[in-house]
């Protein structure tokens, strides 16, 4: 009953990373994707992605990290994929599930679903060019115009080789908008060998419940709401115990997004730390009032040291503030 921390493109960095995983209950990561083209990347490049590799593809408090690849190339991606593998990388993965214009555009992530038989090429090149005791996974959607190729795709990487497959629950067309089709992964799941993982939709313990029994999926991989809610995966191993725990506070969510901050100076350029910390930000609003509250003002923040003074201020909260801002969702949610 593992529970993964989604690959999130621009956010999901090796720093945050770092923090989501000492709050407890992940039990994998993934790395954003790594660009393949035409040119072999150097080795840099991967470590830029996965600094993890110099600590055996483990953050520092022992959560594996997967190398994920992006390409249509069926050789250049077997290659990279052989590179990570001699770089350290114990899992590496393919990414088939991005929906993002300029990657599709490009011929990769979620438009290769329109033709599972490139998919099984660049799959089993990959599985062939990585160390047998390399797993070699990847994730898809539904399929890019619709929900139909689920299946297809699903049964084109298992026949391919890959060991786990990693399903979002909707199409690139869906994007991200509710609902997100569960039962569409069990259909896949039905079809092939492979361990398929579910992926969509999972904010709170009811809903991890939920995705589990209509996929009929033992594992999970969450994102937006890992991010949304950073003890989330916790409460859900406590759920599986039988138990209930205290949920994280708002102190103690922003003593996270100051600790984030503070190692992306190490990481980022000054002028992309401010816009990564109120990513992070815009996605805890969702799972703490005081962030709504304080959201108006982060937002208009450009600069690093105005931010962090912001942060240091911002664990007191006025509750007339939070109580008008709880009153406002309701009253947009009724309209």
């Amino acid at each position: 009953m593992r529970i993964i921390l989604a690959p999130m493109e621009g956010l999901v960095d090796a720093p945050i990373r770092e923090t989501l995983t000492k709050v407890g209950g992940i039990d994998r990561c993934v790395t954003e994707f790594i660009r393949v083209t035409h040119g072999m990347l150097p080795p840099r490049i991967f470590y830029k992605y996965a600094p993890e590799l110099h600590n055996n593809s483990l953050t520092r408090v022992g959560v594996p990290v997967a190398v994920q690849l992006l390409g249509s190339d069926p050789h250049m991606m077997a290659r990279h994929g052989a590179k990570a593998a001699e770089l350290g990388a114990t899992q590496v993965d393919i990414n088939f599930g991005c929906p993002a214009k300029t990657v599709n555009k490009h011929k990769g992530g979620c438009v290769l679903m329109r033709e599972p038989e490139l998919m099984h090429e660049i799959t089993a090149a990959v599985r062939q060019a990585v160390p047998a005791d390399i797993l070699v996974t990847a994730k898809m959607r539904l399929g890019y115009d619709d929900r139909s190729m689920g299946v297809a795709c699903a049964q084109a990487l298992d026949a391919a080789g890959a060991g786990e497959i990693v399903i979002h629950a909707r199409s690139k067309t869906d994007g991200y908008k509710p609902p997100a089709y569960w039962e569409e992964i069990a259909k896949a799941r039905e079809a092939v060998k492979a361990k398929v993982i579910a992926n969509g939709d999972i904010f709170t313990v009811a809903d991890y419940w939920r995705c589990r029994e209509v996929s009929g999926c033992d594992d999970v991989m969450i994102g937006r709401g890992l991010v949304a809610r950073p003890d989330l995966a916790r409460q859900i191993r406590a759920s599986q115990r039988g138990e209930s725990i205290e949920l994280m506070t708002w102190p103690e969510a922003l003593a996270l997004v100051q600790e984030y901050g503070y190692a992306l100076q190490g990481w980022l350029e000054d002028k992309y730390v401010t816009g990564r910390i109120k990513q992070w930000m815009n996605y805890l609003r969702q799972g703490f009032s005081e962030a709504e509250a304080l959201w108006p003002q982060a937002r208009k923040i450009r600069e690093v040291a105005p931010m962090f003074e912001f942060l240091n201020q911002a664990t007191a909260v006025d509750q007339r503030l939070i109580d008008f801002c709880q009153q406002q969702n309701v009253a947009n949610s009724l309209n």
